[in-house]
């Protein structure tokens, strides 16, 4: 028994253990035991021989100067796992008798002697190998000169470091080199493995992206650990270490070092991400001023589809009106020719039915909400609109049935509007009401540009002359444009989509499960938003330029878009059945968001659910806790108003929030982004700027005076110019759901993504079948077309 516990021990040490008898009192005597011994070994014949007559001299030797029973020469334990210091390199007998602990030192310093005369590769216990394989990405120039340095981390220990021979071992991507480690220390289990790049003298300092690290006993049959890496590795990171493939919540950890490990890294992203005031009221940001800062793993490369600009360009120093309607058909046919749905818009834009349309289903179907009472600043009288009800209904009867709808800009009100081509553009904030007739059509009929009533600010109604009706319509438009891509676009899914990216990188470390799961989403925002900031929102982009909320309205507007933003229109079903949409047949943004949002709560439910397994492991796990706490003191600005969660009570709560960040991150900018070309194509339809102001009477505008009210012809060519750059997708495009992280793959995760893959795959089948009915389809939110991140 004593024996087999002894050697269990050694093999966790990494040693083999083999036990022969004992044979006492025979004096220079080769016994079997020895024989056996040496068979083990593979040592045969001659070099048996040799061997066995160098150890029966030395062991007659001691017999004759000790009278003490065996015992280690150079005073040695039983089971050290290192030669003595005296015998450099050489092997050793562990012939130690307890009752005689030590050897007379003078016996000793002899036998060290006779000692060295046994062959160096005689050892009965020896150390355990690793077979260790590193691997390079196929990712385009992968590789790199420098040389590696890796050791591996255990429980118990570490073991030295051990350079890469890379005059051999060539670092090219998609390589795999392997390479014997070989310890003498008891490591435990190897929970990290260290890796550190070191500049080749002579050649370029090139950055390396490791796949990952792969680790074997060299024991027959052992376990094959994979230690993920998939990032690019820069010798000024300094030692670089990987865990495993185990992801659990910090309560979960139980291992010491790994706890360590993680408090270390989110100490490093903490004092290397770090947050930064863009707009004083709206959220906060990375703190870094340009990519290089922000280093290889959170920067990307996207692959153009082609954009053909080129019949958008020499209008630059046209800065003056268009014509006619006629010079904007031109454009239109050059331009946008291979679009349909740009010429659907061309030639129903005047309609109402379709101005009604655009506020359920074109680019911003998120102002439009179903009101039950009048705003009291809204001057409309029943009897104004009795003509554009059902014979015999009234607005108290129709507000009550829920079919009255409105779209308020309040938002806009009294911001500073932009000076473009040196001339001063005008803002409004209008007020829109809408009613849904019996039809399933969702028509205007009453407009307020001002907020505020008075005898200056008119309540247009369809009746009245169509210029004035029409003009009144194309200002709600210019208001949407500017709330649509500060506010519905910038402000819910860049830059919130930033605030979870930052977060997660603070606050969660790599292996815990919201982090995998989040990242592939997020991981975008930082790089776009930092490139954003530094051109389309800073002087002499496209918002200075071409666009009614310039650099002066930015302030204004993203701080009290940021102020009015509450938890719940950030979630589809909602924000949804505030907004009345949930049940309008002919609202497809509505029908196709709310069933994907509904796939993406089931599949991170059932994430959620391996990790954690009740609510009291969620109010337990300490990271969680810091990471909503900070996007809800970063992104909302600790609003408690807001809704925003400030911590996580329930397995439920947490399985919602991290929903919507998918959502927001994927399914919602693409409803926003992408469309957003097509309903603006058309410029009439969706003017960014206004260069005169509202009128404040009615009958005071002429048909032919509509084209000055409309944006100058390099105004408009360079905004068409960045929407057409905005809304194509990228060639390499990833879709929602198909990760390329290897994690996911794995068995624990497989049938948790075969089976949401499979249901959106359903519901992008469901939305191809139904747009082929559709007079004007509307396929934004199928999701073989929702970009799994906000890449663009």
């Amino acid at each position: 028994m004593r024996e087999n516990e002894q050697s269990i021990r050694n093999w966790w040490r990494g040693w083999k253990t083999y036990y022969e008898p004992k044979e006492v009192g025979c004096s220079g005597f080769a016994g079997r035991s020895l024989y056996k011994v040496h068979d083990y070994l593979s040592i045969t014949k001659a070099a048996k021989k040799r061997a066995i007559q160098s150890m029966s001299e030395a062991t007659r030797w001691l017999w004759i100067k000790s009278a003490d029973a065996w015992a280690v020469a150079a005073g040695m334990q039983v089971g050290a796992r290192s030669t003595p210091a005296a015998l450099p390199g050489r092997g050793y007998l562990m012939l130690r008798d307890p009752k005689h602990p030590r050897i007379p030192g003078h016996i000793a310093d002899d036998a060290s002697q006779h000692i060295q005369k046994i062959p160096k590769c005689f050892l009965i216990l020896k150390p355990m190998e690793f077979h260790v394989t590193v691997r390079t990405s196929s990712l385009p120039h992968a590789g790199t000169y420098n040389m590696v340095w890796l050791s591996l981390v255990g429980t118990q220990s570490q073991s030295h470091p051990v350079r890469v021979d890379s005059a051999t071992q060539h670092i090219i991507s998609g390589s795999a080199w392997t390479i014997v480690m070989r310890t003498n220390e008891d490591l435990g289990s190897v929970v990290l493995i260290r890796l550190r790049l070191e500049p080749r003298h002579g050649f370029p300092d090139l950055d390396w992206h490791c796949q990952d690290v792969q680790l074997q006993k060299s024991s027959a049959g052992q376990e094959v650990i994979c230690f993920p890496c998939n990032r690019w590795l820069r010798t000024v990171d300094g030692d670089i270490e990987l865990c495993s493939e185990q992801v659990c919540p910090l309560n979960l950890e139980t291992v010491q070092i790994l706890r360590d490990y993680r408090t270390k890294e989110l100490q490093n992203k903490q004092q290397q991400i770090r947050w930064r005031t863009f707009i004083d009221g709206a959220p906060r940001c990375v703190d870094v001023d340009g990519l290089q800062q922000l280093g290889p793993n959170l920067c990307y490369t996207r692959q153009s589809p082609g954009i053909d600009l080129f019949y958008l360009k020499g209008f630059a120093d046209r800065g003056t009106s268009w014509n006619n309607l006629q010079e904007l058909e031109i454009l239109l046919a050059h331009q946008g020719r291979d679009n349909s749905v740009a010429k659907y818009v061309q030639a129903h834009w005047r309609e109402d039915a379709f101005f009604g349309y655009q506020c359920l289903n074109g680019c911003n179907p998120l102002v439009i909400r179903q009101i039950h009472n009048m705003p009291s600043n809204f001057s409309v009288t029943p009897d104004m609109l009795r003509a554009f009800l059902p014979e015999g209904s009234s607005l108290e009867a129709e507000l009550e049935s829920g079919r009255i709808y409105l779209l308020d800009y309040e938002v806009l009100e009294d911001l500073p509007a932009n000076v473009i081509n040196e001339r001063q553009h005008y803002l409004t904030a209008p007020l829109c009401l809408l009613y849904y007739n019996q039809q399933g059509e969702l028509k205007p009929i009453a407009i307020q540009l001002k907020q505020t009533a008075g005898e200056n600010n008119p309540v247009f109604l369809p009746s009245d002359p169509e210029p004035d009706w029409l003009l009144a319509k194309i200002f709600v438009r210019n208001a949407d444009f500017q709330c649509h891509q500060l506010l519905s676009h910038y402000l819910r899914t860049h830059a919130l989509g930033e605030v979870y990216c930052v977060a997660t990188l603070r606050q969660l470390p790599e292996v815990h499960p919201i982090h995998k799961l989040l990242m592939p989403h997020i991981r975008t925002t930082l790089q776009i938003n930092i490139q954003a900031r530094a051109s389309l929102l800073a002087a002499n982009g496209v918002f200075d330029k071409s666009i009614a909320s310039g650099l002066k309205t930015l302030p204004g507007l993203l701080a009290g878009g940021t102020a009015r933003l509450s938890y719940n229109s950030l979630c589809v079903p909602d924000d949804l059945r505030e907004r009345g949409l949930d049940n309008l047949p002919n609202c497809y943004y509505a029908q196709d968001s709310l069933r994907v949002w509904n796939t993406l709560h089931r599949f991170v439910s059932g994430w959620v659910s391996l990790y954690y397994s009740g609510d009291e492991e969620v109010q337990q796990d300490c990271e969680l806790q810091n990471w909503i706490r900070e996007i809800f003191t970063e992104g909302l600005l600790g609003r408690a108003e807001s809704g925003m969660p400030a911590s996580f009570q329930t397995m439920e709560e947490l399985n919602k929030f991290v929903t919507m960040v998918m959502f927001c991150c994927s399914a919602l900018h693409a409803a926003v982004n992408f469309s957003q070309l097509d309903f603006n194509m058309w410029m009439p339809n969706c003017p960014a700027a206004m260069p005169r102001p509202p009128p404040k009477s009615k009958g005071s505008v002429k048909e032919e005076e509509l084209l000055s009210f409309l944006p100058d012809v390099n105004a408009t060519c360079r905004v068409l110019m960045v929407l057409s750059q905005l809304s194509q997708p990228a060639a390499d495009f990833v879709p929602l759901c198909q990760y390329r992280e290897p994690y996911f793959s794995t068995s624990t995760h497989r049938k948790l993504l075969e089976e949401v893959q499979r249901e959106l795959h359903v519901i992008a089948n469901e939305i191809s079948l139904r747009n082929s009915n559709l007079e004007l389809p509307y396929p934004y939110l199928s999701p073989d077309r929702i970009e799994n991140s906000v890449a663009i």
